[in-house]
């Protein structure tokens, strides 16, 4: 693991790991540090959950033996002539969808570390993420496809893309440098994003004190936070 200090007082710093990562490599990770890396990903969503949990399938490779990372995603992918493949972009998608299956799916895979967009609840991160030593990172902001996809460097398999379709297949990718993501979760199930939210919230109403009320509102507004807005 690799760190280059970006920021005061260590918080924000740019970390770059290769897979399959080690728990001491997870447990240098702090919450906003942004992440590269370098090795074996592979993506997984809905498809890939139902087909192997749902259904019992096997997985078509040893999940434990091949990496520790995944990514909830859907590239944009084609596939040529003589069977190999271009990749130009991957876009994250929302993994909060993915919480009902997450139980099993650490059981079954040994992931370290999910990649997705827009992070997870606390509850999730403490009841899933914790008692499997895991943490989870995002990407930053939208419009990043074809930014990440210039950290992939191959495609090693594209496992049931008949089946399944390119967005749902299981799609193992060699990269480097890819990035950047953030750390959302660390090890003891803290999130970035409810952390920065507790902090705004906090600090939301000395924004409105001392206003006063409008002359002019239309039925039913309110500045109060606690009113329900007719």
């Amino acid at each position: 693991m690799g760190n280059d200090e970006l920021g005061q007082g260590g918080r924000l710093k740019k970390v770059r790991l290769k897979t399959p990562v080690t728990q001491e490599d997870l447990q240098g990770l702090e919450l906003g540090n942004v992440v590269y890396l370098d090795g074996i990903v592979y993506t997984g969503r809905e498809g890939l959950y139902n087909r192997i949990i749902s259904e019992g399938v096997e997985p078509p490779v040893d999940l434990k033996k091949l990496t520790n990372v995944t990514f909830h995603c859907s590239p944009a992918a084609s596939v040529n002539d003589d069977g190999s493949f271009n990749m130009g972009a991957v876009t994250a998608t929302a993994s909060f969808r993915f919480a009902k299956w997450l139980t099993q799916w650490f059981e079954i895979s040994g992931v370290k570390i999910i990649i997705g967009k827009g992070g997870m609840s606390e509850e999730d991160y403490k009841k899933y993420f914790v008692p499997n030593d895991a943490i989870y990172l995002t990407t930053v902001g939208y419009g990043t496809g074809a930014l990440l996809g210039r950290g992939i460097k191959g495609v090693q398999a594209a496992h049931w893309l008949e089946d399944l379709g390119i967005a749902q297949a299981m799609w193992v990718l060699e990269v480097e440098n890819f990035g950047p993501f953030l750390v959302e979760s660390d090890l003891k199930g803290n999130s970035l994003f409810e952390q920065e939210n507790r902090a705004v919230n906090e600090n939301l109403g000395k924004v409105y004190e001392g206003l006063r009320e409008p002359a002019l509102k239309r039925y039913g507004e309110t500045t109060s936070r606690s009113d329900e807005v007719v």
